[in-house]
């Protein structure tokens, strides 16, 4: 599975720390930027090259996950979930990735890199090894989203 990765300023050191810990654990990576420190940069660019990836391989039949980072984390989910089939989570604790992750199958994980540190790499460490439920109820309530998804009414 590849592991998509992005962040901006704000997260641009935690994107690092987290990138090396995945290679470190054979995770195939592909880093989508920020590749240097720019306090002018802006967070929806990373998100969107991050969204659309993981998108793009879930319509190529191809299992991916994507990680996006800002300082609260906020701005890059809600990017994330402008695209079709994407599913993205704001982590707060492991505690609740992991439901995410069983519940809700998110595949794209928004980590805010100022309210963490080092727990980041267990909170990654969870949205990668917990499968989702399959579950009846929880695989209807993914199909609602989808059709909402699909109906475009906005």
């Amino acid at each position: 599975m590849k592991v998509y990765l992005g962040a901006d300023h704000r997260g641009f050191n935690l994107k690092g720390k987290i990138k090396n810990w995945l290679s470190e654990n054979k995770f195939s990576t592909d880093d989508l930027g920020a590749f240097s420190y720019d306090p002018n940069d802006d967070y929806p660019l990373f998100a969107e090259k991050v969204a659309n990836s993981v998108s793009s391989d879930i319509n190529k039949g191809l299992e991916s996950r994507g990680i996006v980072i800002c300082g609260s984390g906020v701005g890059v989910d809600i990017v994330a979930n402008k695209f079709k089939h994407i599913r993205s989570g704001l982590a707060l604790n492991l505690k609740q990735v992991a439901q995410a992750r069983k519940d809700d199958d998110i595949n794209v994980l928004s980590i805010p890199s100022d309210f963490m540190s080092e727990e980041a790499k267990e909170i990654v460490k969870i949205f990668l090894a917990t499968p989702f439920s399959k579950e009846e109820k929880k695989i209807r309530r993914l199909k609602e989203i989808d059709e909402i998804e699909n109906a475009k009414k906005f």
